[in-house]
């Protein structure tokens, strides 16, 4: 078992795992705003915060060392985000012309964001009781070269998203998004 020689270090990797997954998510998602220009709804900017959220609370513990509060970040963050996706399954379950382009291996965005934040929740649960004797120790080991590599990618996939995000909506809602307000009649009547 990786925890099984030196604790501190498996969940350093396998927290850096769970980083990496989480930025191929939001890579994921950036790049298919960019090929299907879709710009992104209320909902979906929600759960990108989320995942930006858990990804923090996930940084934490690569760089300070395994903590119950960097945890109850993820699982914070995974909450809300589950609740956001989960509005939008609900939201767009009867509707014919789903936003966000083509399904991804079967499913839409937002499916695999609901199954993501349900992952994260169960990742948490088990690093919880794996990291128990830790507590809020803080690991005086530097962050080895691979888990920098991620921190980075992280990061960068939030300023990705950031920038194109507010390049295309500004600092409203994106024009033509799924539940942006319609514009008005150019004739200017009643």
């Amino acid at each position: 078992m990786i925890f099984s020689l030196n604790p501190a270090r498996g969940s350093r990797i396998v927290n850096t795992l769970a980083l990496l997954g989480i930025s191929i998510l939001l890579y994921v998602a950036f790049v298919w705003q960019l090929l299907f220009d879709a710009a992104p709804c209320p909902l979906c900017l929600l759960q990108r915060a989320a995942f930006v959220m858990a990804g923090v609370g996930l940084l934490l513990n690569i760089r300070l060392g395994p903590s119950p509060l960097h945890y109850a970040m993820v699982i914070a963050a995974s909450l809300g985000g589950l609740v956001a996706a989960g509005n939008q399954l609900l939201a767009q379950a009867g509707a014919q012309a789903l936003p966000g382009g083509p399904p991804l291996l079967g499913m839409h965005i937002y499916s695999w964001a609901f199954l993501a934040f349900c992952t994260l929740l169960v990742f948490c649960v088990l690093m919880l009781a794996a990291d128990r004797k830790w507590g809020d120790n803080a690991l005086k080991k530097p962050v080895a070269l691979p888990a920098l590599i991620v921190m980075g990618l992280f990061l960068l996939a939030i300023l990705a998203n950031v920038a194109v995000t507010s390049l295309e909506c500004g600092l409203g809602e994106c024009p033509g998004s799924p539940g942006a307000p319609a514009a008005a009649p150019a004739g200017g009547g009643s």
